[in-house]
């Protein structure tokens, strides 16, 4: 923002209004003569999809202009042999696109592109048909160490065309987004067409606003600059990694300040994105590519938003589906990271490739001509919403009443409760979102039972009631034994015996199934001989818990095999059948991103498992404490999935879950590294005589909050203690307690809760990183935000540690961090 020269003193503003003149002679000053050197590219010259020369390069390498293979836009394969013609960033690790001359139409092979002898880039396709041209005129082409390929007019040396004024969903150091040009995100991470959002300026005033696909029609903007001036431009300046405002009358202003530190930026690559969420994004890429780290976010224009990016995107007039596509919803996973879209419960996505197309239901709809109500139930699904779309509304019920209505209508397809307030909502959903913990709000999905109706829409009677198809069988073999031989007889008898038996063991399961579904189960009962099978008699272990061994799994499903950990319970009470139950109800009602998914369970006799999704990446102590350090943007996000599943247990579920065991071997992380909590809801199950530490104390050593020792009351706070630890771990990576450093080192060297808040009091966080850990210094407000939450959640007295959701609002900057006090004077009691 622009500060008013009467609050800064005459040598400041002077210092002020020079820069803003520097600046002003560097937007203005010709493209050429700003970049490093570069090499003419002659006319006649050519580029073709195979060859030895498919690219040409800028003068230090960094970027590349030519054709690159792009994934196929289908869900059929993997690969293809389409080609774009594009700009992108050569020695990072992933070949970043930050410019397509042909995002709509890739060219397939043996495609070419040359500098005509007339001066114009044309690309053309093996028939001859132009798929590509620029402006003509141009005596030479190059291609700069700005990213930009540009064409020049030799008599006048002016740039007469340059990618700069075209760009697609990517600006770069020293670009410039004038009124002419606009961004449009790419459809799919592996999609370049045009996709569904924009940014653009309107009167002076820059705007991010949804589109309509194909037309490109405008929706109402989700997010504005409020700056509005005739001749208003963006200017990427790369040397602060902030975007200015440049204003006809020759000031500027900032419309997002990165508050990075500027020395460092030359060793990073630098782009500003407008990705397929619609969100706008500044990343970073260390040019030391060994480190290996790829692109970190450090802003975005959610970060100077206060709503969430789902809800800002619905759209309130007449059309659209808002973020993601219809029947779908969206959920902002953590500031860091995309928004992403998701389907409901018995609906699937329409493209597996691609989330933003929407989902559509596994099923036939409920018929209105005949009342098939009973074959169809309710799930519920918490803190998500599909606003805006209702066709009813009912106040004052109850949860029941909102079940009952939508089930008996045949045009509901979900129901909205929340506040004693019922909406009914009909297809196809639009404007999904998740609403986020601590809403209220619960959305009810109608599915069938059991997959009785199925999208056919033969009789269900006819394919689902075993009763019907045991007595028809029968009545076949029967009329078979009248008329056929003896030996005939026995095998038709022996076979209707075999199938009689079968629908008999079918319809006990069903019942089984039917009673789990009307006490609150959603998840499967399996057989300790299926799980034998599944586990290849527990050959594989995973590790050790407090609660037994986990094994890997397969459950072999006729579509797909899928991975599972079962976790064979050895540590219960001999008369802990009900407890069980209880404790597996209760987890089974728990439905959060961060949170290990229970599948199912076995309580067969004295064998009692649980059934879990694979965590492909193992476990936060194993990704933390390895010869590799992660690297801080991951850190940052497994912080925030941990926290927020947290929260979920203690203030969001339908009675509280204290986990009383968290640590970095309880923490898992699925395939794309999301941080998942595994173990929670078992704590109760654990005999006394059975624990970590001491009778009586639940926990791991160096994790356990001091009122385990005292004879406190035990509450929430307890695992905010050992958050705290986790916390510190996940920023140091390293132990909380270094046994290698024992007898050489200080205490408070060894501890890692004495030498964290020596380092902090002591001004010295850069003592608590890895060497290589640059972007967390960068980061450095985050990070001293992070310890400071940390030394909080560790204090003695559990009153003063703040809530989960507190901590969670403290990392996400909403509320501010006051200075902690010195929690040394427990310490001596915590090991």
């Amino acid at each position: 923002m622009m500060l008013s020269s009467s609050l800064l003193p005459p040598l400041l503003l002077q210092l002020v209004l020079l820069s803003q003149i520097i600046l002003v002679i560097l937007i203005h000053f010709p493209e050429q003569t700003r970049a490093q050197s570069y090499k003419n590219i002659s006319l006649g010259t050519t580029l073709t999809t195979s060859g030895t020369t498919t690219s040409w390069l800028s003068p230090s390498g960094d970027f590349a202009f030519g054709f690159i293979t792009t994934p196929s836009n289908t869900t059929t394969t993997t690969t293809s042999s389409l080609f774009l013609l594009a700009i992108w960033f050569a020695k990072t690790a992933d070949k970043a696109i930050v410019w397509t001359a042909n995002g709509n139409n890739p060219a397939p092979a043996g495609s070419k592109l040359y500098l005509s002898s007339n001066g114009q880039l044309l690309l053309t396709g093996p028939a001859g048909d132009t798929i590509f041209s620029s402006t003509s005129g141009g005596s030479h082409a190059a291609m700069l160490d700005t990213g930009n390929l540009v064409l020049v007019d030799a008599s006048s040396g002016s740039t007469i065309w340059q990618s700069f004024d075209y760009p697609t969903d990517t600006i770069l150091p020293t670009q410039v987004l004038s009124a002419n040009s606009r961004l449009r995100s790419r459809l799919a991470a592996t999609n370049y067409s045009k996709g569904r959002f924009t940014l653009y300026q309107d009167s002076g005033n820059f705007i991010l606003s949804q589109v309509a696909i194909p037309t490109g029609d405008l929706y109402k903007a989700y997010w504005s600059s409020d700056k509005a001036a005739d001749g208003a431009q963006l200017f990427f300046n790369g040397t602060t990694g902030n975007i200015n405002f440049y204003f006809a009358n020759k000031t500027l202003g900032n419309i997002i300040s990165a508050n990075l530190d500027s020395s460092s930026l030359s060793e990073f690559y630098q782009k500003a994105t407008l990705d397929i969420d619609g969100v706008f994004r500044y990343y970073i890429n260390p040019k030391n590519s060994s480190s290996g780290s790829g692109w970190i976010e450090k802003w975005s224009i959610r970060s100077f938003v206060p709503t969430d990016g789902c809800m800002r995107m619905v759209t309130d007039d007449c059309c659209g589906s808002g973020v993601c596509g219809y029947n779908s919803f969206c959920q902002m996973d953590a500031e860091d990271e995309l928004t992403t879209c998701k389907c409901p419960d018995g609906y699937s996505p329409i493209d597996s490739g691609d989330e933003y197309k929407g989902c559509s239901p596994d099923f036939a709809l409920q018929r209105c001509d005949v009342d098939d109500s009973a074959r169809f139930q309710l799930t519920a699904m918490r803190s998500v919403d599909w606003p805006r779309i209702d066709y009813e509304h009912y106040s004052d019920v109850s949860e029941e009443q909102c079940r009952e209505y939508c089930l008996q209508d045949c045009f509901c397809a979900v129901a909205i409760f929340r506040d004693q307030g019922c909406w009914k909502k009909r297809l196809p959903l639009a404007n999904g979102r998740s609403t986020g913990v601590g809403q209220g709000t619960m959305a009810f999905i109608k599915v069938p039972k059991d997959g009785a109706i199925s999208r056919d829409n033969q009789p269900a009677e006819q394919k689902n009631n075993p009763k019907k198809g045991c007595s028809k069988a029968l009545i076949v073999a029967g009329s078979s034994l009248l008329g056929g031989s003896v030996l005939m007889n026995v095998l038709l008898l022996a076979y209707t015996l075999i199938i009689a038996f079968y629908f008999s063991v079918k319809r006990k399961e069903k019942q089984a199934q039917t009673y789990l579904d009307a006490v609150g189960f959603n998840h499967q009962s399996f057989s300790h001989r299926q799980l034998i099978e599944a586990t290849n008699n527990f050959s594989e272990e995973l590790g050790r818990g407090s609660f037994g061994i986990v094994y890997k799994g397969v459950l072999r499903r006729e579509t797909a095999n899928i991975n599972v950990a079962v976790k064979k319970l050895d540590r219960l009470s001999k008369d802990a059948e009900k407890e069980f139950m209880a404790e597996v109800r209760s987890i089974g009602q728990t439905h959060h991103k961060n949170l290990v998914r229970l599948i199912g369970f076995c309580n067969e006799g004295e064998n009692r498992l649980l059934v879990y999704e694979f965590m492909s990446n193992g476990s936060l102590a194993s990704f933390l404490f390895g010869e590799t350090k992660p690297e801080w943007n991951k850190r940052v996000k497994i912080i925030l999935g941990v926290a927020r599943a947290l929260f979920y247990l203690h203030e969001e579920c339908t009675s509280s879950i204290i986990h009383c065991d968290i640590k970095s071997q309880n923490i898992l992380l699925d395939d794309n590294f999301v941080a998942r909590i595994s173990d929670f809801g078992l704590a109760k199950l654990l005999r006394a005589d059975q624990t970590r530490t001491s009778t009586g104390i639940r926990g791991t050593k160096g994790y356990v909050a001091p009122e385990w020792f005292k004879n406190m009351p035990v509450t929430t706070k307890v695992d905010v203690y050992s958050f705290g630890v986790l916390l510190l771990e996940i920023i140091c990576c390293r132990k909380n307690f270094k046994q290698e450093l024992a007898s050489d080192h200080e205490e408070g060297e060894v501890i890692l809760v004495y030498w964290v808040y020596d380092c902090y009091r002591n001004g010295r966080l850069d003592l608590l990183l890895v060497a290589s850990d640059r972007e967390a210094m960068i980061d450095r407000r985050r990070l001293e935000r992070f310890v400071m939450i940390a030394i909080w959640c560790i204090q003695e007295d559990p009153s003063l540690r703040p809530s989960m959701q507190k901590v969670t609002l403290m990392l996400e900057g909403s509320v501010a961090v006051p200075v902690p006090p010195d929690p040394s004077s427990f310490m001596s009691s915590i090991q």
